[in-house]
């Protein structure tokens, strides 16, 4: 599987570039939140329902200060205010609660295994939120699997899996040595532009010569919009 995955890499990188990178890596706490509101919603409406919290708040513990309801009107453009004010207001007191200080600096000096561990242990964080803390906040070799990840893997016949998470563990240490912003950053630009859900642009695709796709379409589908914005690339 890792040959595969560095040919795909390497076809990826040839059509799209080398992704560029945040010139700082993030902080861990701002990851996770920047996670939670990218949940549903395009990476422009999370960014700016991201930028409404960092804008309006000097650190997490401010935040924490807050009902759900009071955060909800920050990060309502985010889409499913409800819900995520619930998992950012729950992650910041068990932080506050556990360690006696909201920060997740803590975790750097901890085996990527531990880190799974630990922060899947909090309500509304799950393995695709870690595993981009993992990814932005930590530089480790991690891809992560969103349903872009998922649906282009799976198309392509890396693997034959039903959710992003078995993924997520079926490529877990198979991906090269530092190829893995490259690789989940140019997987999701493929599954937005080429890699549609309904209508595929087999044609154009620059891994249809590898893709083990079934269904292929024979006719140029519908163009898309490049969009190179990544969320978790730009916090700050």
């Amino acid at each position: 599987m890792k040959k595969k995955i560095q040919k795909i890499d390497q076809l990826l990188i040839n059509h799209f570039g080398i992704p560029p990178k945040s010139k700082r890596r993030p902080d861990p706490l701002d990851t996770i939140i920047g996670t939670i509101l990218s949940q549903n919603t395009n990476d422009s409406n999370s960014y700016k329902a991201y930028r409404n919290l960092k804008d309006n708040f000097k650190n997490w513990d401010q935040l924490a200060i807050l009902k759900p309801s009071q955060i909800e009107k920050y990060i309502r453009i985010a889409g499913l205010g409800k819900q995520k004010s619930k998992a950012i207001y729950g992650l910041l007191q068990s932080l506050k609660k556990k360690q006696k200080r909201i920060s997740l600096n803590h975790i750097e000096r901890n085996t990527d295994e531990q880190i799974l561990e630990e922060l899947t242990s909090f309500n509304g964080v799950g393995v695709k939120t870690v595993s981009c803390v993992l990814l932005f906040s930590l530089d480790r070799n991690i891809c992560p699997v969103d349903t872009h990840v998922h649906r282009t893997l799976n198309r392509i016949g890396i693997v034959k899996t039903n959710n992003p998470e078995k993924t997520f563990y079926e490529i877990l240490n198979k991906i090269p040595a530092g190829a893995a912003h490259s690789f989940h950053t140019n997987l999701i630009r493929l599954g937005r532009e080429f890699c549609k859900p309904a209508v595929p642009n087999c044609p154009g695709c620059p891994l249809k010569s590898i893709c083990k796709y079934e269904d292929k379409t024979v006719e140029s589908g519908k163009a898309y919009k490049t969009n190179n914005f990544m969320l978790l690339d730009n916090l700050d």
